[in-house]
């Protein structure tokens, strides 16, 4: 058992596992992964329910939760019974996870889905259409919060336009632009028309010396417990099970150059995020939904102007 070690006030934690083990192999993943032993799932599911206890101990403040694995997680029952145990503690105000939704969703039945939610995303070519949306339609009817989204590749295009179309209005649907791919303003034409706020992801932000919220109030947790300010900042802070990750936290600039992954720019206090996605930071539900638009103007660093949600 762990020391209780008191959190500060609205902490959240963005926790990382060792598993790496997935049920799916995209070409385009930048996650190295690997098949897990039954001794590496061991080490996950004990470093896993070591973070839980450490969530369950805290009395001050409150928590929110996104598990950011490298490979698929709701495979692992693990991770399904933590996410299930999380929800129901009154210090944990939302626990998230990101998964390509492979895996069943009845589960979530025995959360609390008022802090439970998904951040799913769709790969053609590696699950059939219809089945992926017939589990975003499981989540819709037991009342789950989730956001559904693509890689904006060309190939997956056609599957992103029929997947907005058949999804309710009311659920977001975002475009993570490619890793190292740079988008024509007929390209990103494309894709705004489906996410609006794809502009976003478009291109990397410069972050430099810019404030953000991580190392104050959000934070990466590995399975060892080791505190960086984000997954993307490599510099410890501390560990979590000691407590001595609370005497770093602290306002401070971003030490990188840009920063190009939702999970982390979303975080920059010189982006409007959070308040477009108030209330669903860690899911990536935008506060208000509206019909996709036309495409903003092309953007060239920093700030992107977007009109605002209207719900449709």
């Amino acid at each position: 058992m762990t020391r209780p070690v008191d959190a500060p006030a609205d902490l959240t934690l963005l926790y990382r596992g060792p598993l790496a083990s997935c049920d799916y192999d995209c070409p385009y993943c930048p996650f190295a992964k690997r098949r897990d032993t039954p001794e590496q799932l061991r080490a996950d599911r004990a470093a896993l329910e070591r973070f839980t206890a450490w969530v369950r101990e805290q009395r001050a403040g409150s928590l929110a939760v996104l598990f950011t694995p490298w490979g698929e997680a709701l495979t692992r029952s693990w991770y399904r019974e933590a996410i299930v145990r999380l929800s129901h503690l009154p210090q944990v105000r939302r626990v998230a996870i990101q998964t390509n939704l492979s895996a069943r969703t009845g589960w979530l039945a025995a959360a609390d889905r008022g802090k439970a939610a998904l951040w799913c995303t769709f790969h053609p070519g590696q699950t059939p259409y219809d089945r992926f949306l017939a589990r975003t339609r499981e989540l819709a009817a037991l009342g789950v919060r989730f956001s559904v989204g693509v890689v904006g590749l060309p190939e997956h295009l056609a599957a992103a336009r029929r997947l907005r179309a058949e999804l309710p209005r009311e659920h977001y649907l975002w475009v993570n632009a490619a890793e190292g791919r740079t988008y024509t303003d007929e390209e990103a034409a494309r894709w705004t028309a489906l996410d609006p706020l794809f502009p976003f992801s478009r291109h990397p932000h410069r972050s430099a010396g810019l404030p953000c919220r991580t190392g104050e109030s959000v934070v990466s947790v590995d399975g060892e417990g080791t505190v960086r300010r984000c997954h993307f900042v490599p510099a410890p802070l501390g560990n979590l099970y000691d407590g001595s990750f609370r005497a770093a936290l602290a306002p401070r600039p971003c030490p990188l150059a840009v920063c190009d992954c939702h999970i982390g720019y979303v975080h920059l206090e010189s982006l409007p995020l959070y308040d477009v996605f108030a209330g669903g930071v860690l899911e990536r539900v935008p506060a208000v939904i509206t019909p996709p638009g036309p495409a903003d103007a092309p953007h060239t660093g920093g700030e992107i102007p977007v009109k605002p949600f209207q719900r449709a």
